[in-house]
Parts: C-alpha cells; structure tokens; sequence
C-alpha cells in the first residue's frame, strides 16, 4: 500500500518506523510545518498530513479534512555532538552562557518552524540575538540542522529543534528540554484526507495505543 504523507519533521522518525514495521510504502515529505502547509495550499496530493494541533484545526473547520487524531505533544531541546561535553542549560544563565560559548549554532527555519520561530524569540530573551548572530547555522528544518550539528567540525556545536529531531539523527545527542522559562511543548495531530483502508489503518496506527511505545521513545509526551 502506498500513501500521500505530508508531515511536520517531529513525526518522521515515527511515520517511517511505522511504515516499515506494518509494510506501507510511503511517498513523503517531512519538513517544518510552515513548509508542509504551503506544499498542501499550493495543491499538494496527500491522504494524511501532519501538523500542528492548531494547523489541524483549521484544516477541519475549512472542510479540508475529515477525521483528525493528536499523536502527542513534543518539547523542543537543545543538542550537541554524540560524545562532546554536555554544557549546563538548566536555567536562563547556563542557557545564555552555553549558547554564547559555542563556535556554531544549528536550528531549523525561524520563520516557517515551530521550533525555529521560537528559538529566535529566546535568543532575543535573553539578549545575545546579536552577539550570535555570525555563528547561528539556520536549514529548512530540524532534520537538517541536526544532521549539520552532527557534522560539524566546530569545536563547540550546539544546536536547538524538537526532541524528537534530536532523538531521531544519528551523531547528536540531547542535553534536555529547554529551561522551564522558555519551554515550548507543541502538539502535533494528524488528519486523514483519503477515505481507503489502507490510509484509515496507518492513520489509526499512527495515532492509536498500537504506536504509544514507539511514539513515547522518540520523545512524544502523552
């Protein structure tokens, strides 16, 4: 069975394990949110996209969609390179310290993903926008910023994006969640467009108690 799948880049790790686990071929493209929804206004054929628990939303009361279902909801954290030192960031002081100390910084779009819009807004919080400026490495999505992190020859890298992102890329290892002050937890659903049983039964998969263990190791909180 081959599915349309649109989906935020906090859900791949999920979807693909699903599909490989349950023997559906996908035809899909992940990336920030911003991205995926532009990629559906612009005509885009799914038969099941993930986003936002608010993009999903708006999306049922268009009509757009029929049945829709959370897969939990995900923190965003801060990363560095498997086997570096872990810097302190329990706090606004060790954040703002451990962000000043890094040589690079990856994080995902700052105008289209959930994640990037928000790290921009803690940098500027903390007032350091501009002093790391010339170090801040910005990609399409988490994915990819992490994938860069892990590459990175830098002496110190550290990168920001969803948990689930950091969990999913070899090569980077999670620190934890972002300070309680500036913790941001978004909940990613799913909607299903396509009326097959094919696409009905992954949907439920997806979303279902089925995938609760899988979802909750890759860092979804329930």
């Amino acid at each position: 069975m081959r599915l349309r799948i649109l989906s935020a880049g906090a859900a791949q790790g999920v979807v693909s394990a699903l599909a490989a686990q349950h023997g559906f071929e996908l035809e899909a493209q992940f990336g920030a949110v911003g991205a995926m929804q532009e990629k559906l206004e612009a005509g885009a054929a799914c038969d099941l996209i993930v986003l936002t628990r608010r993009q999903i939303d708006v999306l049922l009361a268009r009509g757009r969609f029929a049945a829709a279902a959370d897969l939990g909801r995900v923190r965003t954290g801060v990363a560095v390179r498997a086997g570096d030192p872990q810097p302190a960031i329990g706090d606004r002081a060790a954040l703002r310290a451990a962000l000043l100390a890094a040589e690079e910084i990856f994080h995902p779009d700052a105008v289209r993903a959930t994640a990037g819009i928000h790290f921009a807004k803690v940098l500027a919080a903390l007032g350091i926008a501009a002093a790391v400026a010339a170090r801040l490495r910005p990609h399409p999505n988490g994915a990819s910023a992490m994938r860069s992190l892990a590459a990175s020859g830098a002496a110190r890298a550290i990168g920001c994006t969803q948990i689930t992102e950091i969990r999913n890329t070899p090569g980077a290892a999670l620190i934890g969640p972002l300070p309680e002050e500036f913790e941001l937890a978004t909940t990613y659903s799913a909607a299903l467009s396509a009326p097959g049983d094919g696409a009905r039964r992954f949907f439920d998969l997806l979303t279902g108690n089925a995938s609760a263990a899988l979802r909750s190791a890759a860092g979804f909180e329930f």
